[in-house]
């Protein structure tokens, strides 16, 4: 199945017969996952995308491997790695909670003009960023050309597409052969964080609420507290995969290590010294995204008003 399918924005990950997970490339339009279910005679996607390049990779793929139309998308959260890539699918129905469509709604229309009226400014920068790449060569500069260049591409033909169905709690999708609930727990993440649990599949799509090999980020609208007692639910749920926002599928064994590191930041941040540049622990050094780990601590620090 993957062989006949190459996106450069993701590398598609078939969970099992029905469940498929469109894991970013790095450097590519995408920036964070998505996914599919085939409820059988219903598909669902499972978030968009940073581009319509990507997403739209995406549509042909889901419509191909399901031979249906997509029926249901859903936006796990406002960040606009999560929707931008909205308007791929206009003729279907876009499920967010009511937060979640609310913070949509209000927070991206500046950010969209925004960017749109200044594509020289983008274009600029990204000359800048391939002037650092000839001194350094570093991939990570590279990978951050290739994304950005993606979404200046994006740009000229970018709509905001809003949700244009909501829910409070949870609701469940029901197909012929498979059902779906989707439900948020409130926000931990983000102002509202929702997950799409397949119960006889015992897979559930996290979204932001867990990073698998990679540091989390923590925002200003970020609560960890929440976060942590949001995953400790979950994992009690019969789970043998997780998708997250990004890295490649866990398991419920990586719920656990999101616990732990907000855990452990909670506790360094509390501990050390404001101005100390703290070591990443042992256990985080392999870790993608190491360059998050010192904001992650100073975030924490100003939430628990250290």
């Amino acid at each position: 199945m993957n062989d006949a399918f190459n996106s450069k924005h993701f590398t598609l990950e078939q969970i099992n017969k029905t469940i498929f997970a469109a894991i970013a490339k790095e450097g590519s339009g995408a920036v964070a996952n998505a996914g599919f279910v085939d409820l059988g005679d219903k598909v669902i996607i499972f978030d968009t995308f940073n581009t319509q390049q990507a997403s739209e990779d995406l549509r042909l793929i889901a419509e191909k491997i399901t031979n249906q139309t997509v029926t249901w998308v859903v936006n796990s959260h406002w960040h606009g790695d999560h929707i931008r890539g909205n308007q791929t699918f206009k003729n279907s129905v876009i499920i967010s909670s009511q937060i979640t469509h609310s913070k949509i709604r209000d927070m991206h229309p500046s950010r969209f003009s925004k960017q749109k009226n200044d594509i020289q400014g983008l274009k600029d920068y990204i000359q800048s960023l391939k002037d650092q790449l000839n001194q350094t060569n570093d991939i990570k500069i590279q990978y951050q050309i290739n994304s950005l260049s993606e979404l200046k591409d994006s740009l000229p033909t970018l709509e905001l597409v809003l949700p244009n169905q909501t829910f409070n709690n949870e609701i469940t999708l029901q197909g012929t052969k498979r059902c779906a609930k989707l439900f948020t727990l409130g926000g931990g993440h983000s102002f509202c964080d929702a997950m799409l649990y397949i119960p006889d599949e015992k897979v559930i799509f996290m979204g932001d609420l867990l990073f698998v090999n990679c540091h989390p980020t923590f925002f200003e609208e970020s609560d960890p507290v929440k976060w942590s007692k949001i995953l400790k639910k979950v994992e009690r749920l019969e789970i043998d995969v997780a998708v997250p926002g990004h890295g490649p599928p866990g398991t419920k064994e990586d719920i656990s290590k999101i616990i732990n590191y907000i855990s452990e930041l909670t506790s360094i941040a509390e501990k050390s010294n404001p101005n100390e540049n703290i070591e990443i622990p042992e256990i985080f050094k392999d870790w993608s995204s190491p360059e998050f780990y010192q904001q992650n601590i100073k975030r924490l620090r100003v939430l628990s008003n250290l």
